[in-house]
């Protein structure tokens, strides 16, 4: 796929009008952009790609993982594109609400559900996942105390292996996540507990995530799909009647190019599992970074230059607190950085090595090491790149550093137009959250 021309616009233009506006400045020196084309965008390539493999008329749910960017305006945005939301805790169940996402197009997932998190879904009518023996005992407790019309199923793990980011895969032998189909005993455990429950008719699995090949990925939908008719048969009915193969679509964080896309996952998906896709099952996704990712971008002011080691180094505003991941695992979670000067301008000349450093006080607090940019000075601006996930929505109070405002915007030849997302934190709003009304409580 071509790289999205457009979108590289759109984002120059987003980020001169920032500074032009005073979005971003000295008195703002970070802030979050994200661009609504396209998400919008985005989101018509996630419905169209499994349209075009499904018989119409299929029902399919895309559910947006909703911890990658839990933001009530974004998922306001995406329920306008037809998506709904997956959530995995009280709070993103409270910002999906909030944003309008109906209980049936809202899917709860979690390793840890409580009994009233439990109750409330099933109250509210949310599907929901159980990951393991425990929790079903307790959804059997509840079902059978009062009717819901929430559709259930359980979560398993095909053991299929990780990818390569350990940390984020969820199908090797011993993850946390469902109930492990390879271990003994379990997946004839698996079909007895759908046997005793004819209520229980989804299967969920979730084997991708950044790092993960596309074919492992589908490798393990297989694996659902294969168990789900084995349910089925044994059953002598279709009693499983939708398979949720869960997201993970990886997102290249090198170029511009959109790669790998949602046509590309769909059509695999229709040459390794084509039962799955011939209309006798429902579907339902979990998709989130591949969502939002390419569509944000941080913008932060270097606020002093100097050289250490003879090597440049530009102290920005964005660190830590915004790129977590990236500082603490930069092999991993590498980050594009561009250059723009002092009026949001993209920079020209030569090209330096220079680390590109955050404001927090340790000396790992590193966006890029020794990249080569042309040359950062004082005044000027670090675009972050690819930042629309995880990033400037989860932010880490390192420092108590202030979680930066973040706009929408669209650009076109009419001009720039920005929406706020969510404003700057304050002063006043760190100190409460730190326990401010009871200052005196250990005294």
């Amino acid at each position: 796929m071509a790289s999205d021309t457009g979108a590289a616009t759109r984002r120059e233009q987003a980020i001169r009008a920032a500074v032009e506006a005073g979005l971003a400045g000295p008195e703002v020196p970070i802030i979050g952009l994200l661009d609504i084309t396209g998400i919008r965008s985005g989101a018509a390539a996630l419905r169209t790609a499994f349209e075009d493999v499904t018989p119409p008329g299929t029902p399919v749910l895309h559910a947006f993982a909703v911890k990658a960017s839990p933001l009530v305006a974004v998922l306001r945005l995406l329920r306008d594109e037809g998506i709904g939301a997956e959530v995995a805790s009280p709070g993103e169940l409270a910002l999906a609400r909030a944003a309008g996402v109906r209980p049936e197009h809202t899917v709860l997932d979690s390793p840890a559900k409580t009994p009233a998190e439990l109750r409330e879904a099933l109250a509210l009518g949310i599907a929901v996942n159980a990951d393991n023996p425990q929790e079903l005992a307790r959804i059997d407790a509840l079902v059978a105390s009062a009717p819901t019309a929430s559709p259930l199923g359980l979560r398993v793990n095909p053991q299929i292996g990780g990818g390569s980011i350990g940390a984020l895969s969820t199908a090797t032998a011993t993850s946390k996540f469902g109930i492990a189909l390879r271990d003994e005993g379990a997946r004839q455990w698996v079909v007895r507990a759908y046997l005793d429950r004819p209520w229980l008719n989804r299967l969920h699995t979730h084997s991708g995530s950044q790092g993960v090949p596309l074919a492992l990925m589908a490798e393990g939908v297989r694996a659902a799909y294969e168990l789900a008719e084995e349910v089925n048969a044994a059953a002598g009915r279709q009693q499983i009647n939708t398979v949720d193969i869960g997201g993970g679509l990886p997102v290249n964080f090198s170029s511009d190019e959109e790669t790998p896309t949602y046509a590309d996952y769909a059509r695999l998906l229709k040459a390794t599992v084509p039962g799955l896709l011939d209309g006798r099952y429902g579907l339902v996704t979990e998709f989130g970074r591949s969502l939002l990712a390419k569509h944000g971008t941080i913008l932060a002011r270097v606020e002093y230059t100097k050289t250490s080691g003879g090597r440049p180094i530009a102290v920005t505003h964005a660190g830590v607190q915004v790129a977590t991941r990236t500082v603490y695992a930069p092999a991993s979670w590498p980050l594009r950085i561009a250059a723009y000067d002092s009026k949001g301008r993209p920079k020209t000349g030569p090209e330096t090595f220079q680390d590109v450093a955050g404001p927090a006080c340790f000396a790992g607090d590193l966006l890029a090491e020794n990249r080569e940019l042309p040359l950062l000075e004082q005044g000027d601006y670090a675009a972050v790149l690819d930042t629309g996930a995880y990033y400037f929505a989860h932010h880490y109070a390192y420092n108590s550093l202030a979680r930066p405002g973040v706009f929408g915007f669209t650009a076109d030849s009419e001009g720039t137009a920005f929406a706020t997302v969510r404003t700057p934190q304050t002063l006043k709003e760190i100190v409460a959250e730190s326990g401010g009304d009871h200052r005196d409580a250990l005294l």
